[in-house]
């Protein structure tokens, strides 16, 4: 495994590609390195390298940007409280706030169905 990557060779390892030309979207990178202070690549004759720490936090920007749907700030916010571990013993972490999203769902669907029986029995009743 190497210990730097050039900006393209980071691209399309997280796969940000266009997908019509093939060509790595490094602007997307340029601009979360201007965006989050803990991307800071090696700059040597203005060529980007990035250490496999900072792939890290790139992937887990990506992650949350992307498939959390989380906004820049909600990310700089959460990288900012250390929130990014996925412990279950932490009561402010991801999948501390997954599992309490995913019981409040379906705490909602329970409720629902038990509303909806007892307005059931109801019109039996009369």
């Amino acid at each position: 495994m190497k210990k730097f990557y050039k900006i393209s060779e980071l691209s399309k390892e997280l796969n940000l590609v266009d997908p019509k030309t093939k060509k790595p979207l490094n602007h997307v990178i340029r601009y979360w390195e201007s965006e989050f202070k803990e991307i800071k690549p090696k700059k040597i004759n203005n060529i980007r390298y990035y250490s496999v720490d900072q792939i890290e936090i790139i992937k887990k920007i990506k992650f949350l940007l992307k498939k959390k749907g989380m906004t820049i700030l909600g990310v700089k916010k959460l990288l900012d409280k250390n929130i990014n571990e996925l412990d279950v013993n932490n009561n402010i972490s991801l999948k501390t706030n997954y599992y309490k999203n995913s019981i409040r769902v379906k705490s909602k669907e329970i409720l629902k169905k038990f509303n909806k029986l007892k307005s059931y029995g109801k019109k039996n009743s009369s």
